[in-house]
């Protein structure tokens, strides 16, 4: 592996040959950097395992809130992985902090790509909501099999809660972003499903593919470069949107911002970083109650994450 754009930065983009494919491989599985989120990671795979989510490869950047073991209690060993993974390093020549998330995404990619049709790869704080279909699988059929999707952040708002919620997240607000196509404020973004038997880069919101290069699709199968696809052209969320419930309450915001960021040891720097983003998305929102239809209509179980976040909560204080 060697970066794309070595002299701006080591290790945020990478090169990697695809996985070959397995005989067997199927199904759609989840890639996610995970640090103490015991409070909001039971909704998260409860969700996505009723969407048909296959397999879980959770890397844990050292939780110490009892993560992984909820993580253990809800899914058997088919369905997760665990890989331990801190994610702080620097380059010693230079003292460059190392991009520790996008270098997960290419050792899940090379050692456990070959298994599956997709990877998708977002964070707990993140949802993949089909609109029209009642599952992932369905939904990524309007992309007409191009191996490279990506999907824009909605990013949703506080939502008027100063405290923290007593029922899940995806349930307890609605409020997000007006224009997820304008790009302002660290709030306009993609993350990413591929076939990761095709996958020769690999970054954090972008990924190349051996035939297609730079070229990405959106959830309806319209082609762009990566470079243009904040055009507001490509914007689309017609069959599967990204939800991405960054703020939550004032309370977790402010307990986001004291926990700091894995990939940078700028505190002050962070911090401007999250303020400038809450006050984009909070400047100006609508109501978004798709995914609580979705939730309501498919009679999903979230399960016992408020009893669980009001606990966690309790012990962390």
């Amino acid at each position: 592996m060697f970066g794309w754009k070595s002299k701006r930065s080591f290790t945020r983009e990478l090169v990697i040959v695809p996985p070959v494919s397995q005989a067997d491989r199927h199904g759609i599985a989840i890639m996610a950097c995970v640090k103490n989120e015991a409070p909001y990671i039971e909704e998260w795979v409860r969700f996505h395992r009723a969407i048909g989510v296959r397999h879980f490869h959770i890397y844990d950047d050292g939780s110490t809130d009892g993560t992984m073991d909820i993580l253990r209690s809800l899914l058997s060993a088919k369905a997760l992985t665990i890989v331990p993974w801190i994610m702080r390093m620097r380059d010693e020549g230079t003292s460059v902090v190392l991009n520790g998330q996008a270098i997960a995404f290419a050792h899940a990619l090379l050692n456990f790509g070959g298994r599956y049709d997709w990877m998708a790869f977002i964070d707990v704080d993140e949802f993949l909501l089909p609109r029209r279909d009642g599952t992932l699988e369905d939904a990524l059929r309007h992309a007409k099999g191009f191996p490279n999707i990506s999907l824009p952040w909605h990013m949703f708002g506080h939502g008027g809660h100063r405290a923290r919620p007593k029922g899940p997240v995806c349930l307890s607000y609605t409020a997000r972003v007006a224009h997820p196509e304008r790009e302002d404020a660290n709030a306009s973004n993609f993350k990413c499903i591929v076939d990761p038997t095709r996958v020769t880069g690999v970054s954090v919101h972008r990924f190349r593919t051996k035939e297609f290069g730079d070229r990405t699709s959106n959830d309806a199968g319209v082609v762009s470069s990566v470079r243009d696809r904040k055009a507001e052209a490509f914007y689309s969320a017609e069959y599967l949107q990204l939800n991405h419930y960054y703020l939550k309450s004032a309370e977790e915001l402010s307990e986001k911002v004291a926990r700091g960021w894995s990939f940078d040891d700028t505190t002050e720097k962070y911090i401007r970083k999250v303020a400038e983003t809450a006050r984009y998305i909070e400047h100006d929102v609508v109501e978004d109650r798709s995914m609580v239809a979705f939730i309501e209509q498919n009679k999903i179980d979230l399960g016992s994450s408020a009893i669980r976040s009001e606990r966690t909560h309790d012990r962390a204080s």
